[in-house]
């Protein structure tokens, strides 16, 4: 009867936080921190010769920074431009600090 009672408090408590889990929160956060680093990459203009789509990894530093860990592109000055205008700068709403953040960006011809 001891451990009957035990695995329901423990059903209890478990569904009870996946009701309390806001997914919503989570995607908010997410725009909010993709948004202020677009708006960082359009101060600044690259001229890239065709479209292409680069993955951007990064996370931030104890002091809200980006830290820019992984660009796949083989392009020296997307590499450089990138690394230029996102690593360790400070935006308004940081996320977790040493989560891994994962972003496709989008480059256009004139961008």
């Amino acid at each position: 009867m001891k451990n009957f009672k035990l695995v329901a408090l423990a059903f209890v408590i478990g569904t009870s936080s996946l009701f309390a889990f806001d997914a919503e929160g989570l995607d908010l956060s997410k725009n909010k921190i993709r948004n202020q680093i677009e708006k960082l990459l359009t101060v600044a203009n690259i001229a890239v010769e065709k479209e292409m789509t680069v993955d951007l990894t990064f996370t931030f530093s104890s002091n809200g920074e980006i830290v820019v860990l992984n660009v796949n592109s083989r392009d020296p000055e997307v590499l450089e431009f990138i690394r230029k205008n996102l690593n360790y700068h400070k935006i308004e709403n940081p996320g977790e600090r040493d989560k891994i953040y994962s972003m496709p960006l989008n480059l256009k011809v004139g961008w």
